[in-house]
């Protein structure tokens, strides 16, 4: 067995370190962002020294990406694979995951964030955060096309820009916006099925 690495207080650190250096990314990233927080001061709050920073992250740009896959790796499975919903329930169980905090996609949308942060389309996690987007909505195409939706491919897009304009909108005005965005959702979702598919008639807005 290797000897494990001390950390800055002296203490031995061993398998927890990966674990703890990422929550020090959830919580620095979050509060203070991106590019605000150096390694220094990740590796002080992890409490691992920037050796062994360095021995799970090649660098500050890997981290960050991997920060992002960890809030929702598998895209949203709590919803997208739940047989005890029907497909248009599924749909619509995208909006109610945000709204609860009990979900992967939270109101402050860290994908948007970084890409936002980053500025660099390049930038690794402003690449995952792209991936992430578009396996969002090719998620909601599938469960549309499951649905009966004529034009799933066009219901995922529209259902996709609904949950980013929630997030978006909840974080700046710091309000709730997915009841909202879920009852828009709900009539673009009852337009596109067959009637049998839905409530039985269309839904409209009023």
């Amino acid at each position: 067995m290797t000897e494990l690495e001390k950390g800055p207080q002296g203490l031995r650190r061993g398998r927890g370190a990966r674990e703890r250096i990422l929550g020090a990314c959830r919580q620095l990233f979050r509060d203070q962002g991106i590019n605000r927080t150096g390694m220094d001061e990740l590796c002080a709050a992890a409490q691992v020294s920037k050796r062994t920073a360095y021995q799970h992250f090649a660098g500050k740009d890997e981290l960050v990406a991997e920060y992002l896959r960890q809030f929702d790796p598998d895209v949203m499975p709590a919803v997208f694979d739940n047989t005890d919903l029907s497909p248009r329930e599924r749909l619509l169980a995208a909006f109610e995951l945000p709204a609860s905090g009990t979900g992967e996609l939270t109101p402050m949308c860290p994908y948007i964030a970084a890409a936002v942060e980053l500025h660099d389309p390049e930038h690794p996690a402003s690449r995952y955060a792209r991936d992430y987007k578009n396996a969002i909505a090719a998620r909601l195409a599938d469960t549309a096309r499951e649905a009966g939706a004529a034009n799933p491919e066009q219901l995922g897009e529209q259902l996709a820009l609904l949950l980013d304009g929630a997030a978006a909108r909840t974080r700046v005005l710091n309000t709730e916006s997915f009841p909202t965005a879920a009852a828009i959702a709900a009539v673009l979702i009852d337009n596109a099925l067959p009637a049998t598919a839905g409530d039985g008639a269309k839904t409209t807005v009023g």
